[in-house]
């Protein structure tokens, strides 16, 4: 079966930074008329660093729309222009850390919410770590936590970590064997 739907027409309700949000009116495999809302966003990339003693570095934050502080995966938005997820990866990783890798190992690309969005998180495992200076932006507030990997595996099982981005990470690294 073709599970196709057609767009007919776009209109677009608002255009922002990192995202623009458009109504479409679209056909189904059936022929009927539906609504799509889409979500158009610039795509980012989450990092997992793991030391030679198998300590993850992450980045606690607020998390405005969810009105709570979170503790997730370094990652950033690919909005510096065109750029490739290794790159953008690299940056966000010094920007928030501090920390350079010395090898990225890629770990496939995570679909947030394919209903309505149009994000691309591409997920990689920072390797080889050697610490600098951290240089976020200015509206980035961050603190760094580390702490040892089997740590921060039972605390996802045990559903205190929510960022989809990191649980993928994790379970990503543990089937990779990383």
């Amino acid at each position: 079966m073709d599970f196709t739907e057609k767009k007919v027409r776009s209109d677009y309700k608002f255009h922002g930074k990192i995202m623009s949000v458009r109504v479409d009116d679209a056909l189904l495999p059936n022929g009927k008329p539906c609504k799509r809302e889409v979500c158009e966003h610039v795509g980012g990339v989450g990092i997992l660093p793991i030391d030679e003693n198998r300590i993850v570095t992450l980045v606690r934050q607020y998390r405005y729309p969810y009105e709570t502080t979170t503790l997730e995966i370094p990652a950033g938005k690919m909005d510096q222009g065109p750029e490739e997820a290794l790159e953008c990866g690299r940056r966000e990783l010094a920007e928030e850390t501090g920390l350079r890798a010395g090898q990225m190992i890629p770990m496939g690309e995570l679909w947030p919410s394919p209903g309505f969005m149009t994000e691309r998180l591409h997920l990689y495992c920072a390797k080889d770590l050697t610490q600098g200076e951290t240089h976020p932006d200015d509206d980035e507030f961050v603190e760094i936590v580390r702490m040892p990997f089997d740590e921060l595996c039972q605390r996802i099982a045990s559903g205190e970590i929510h960022d989809a981005k990191t649980v993928a990470a994790v379970g990503t690294a543990l089937m990779m064997g990383l």
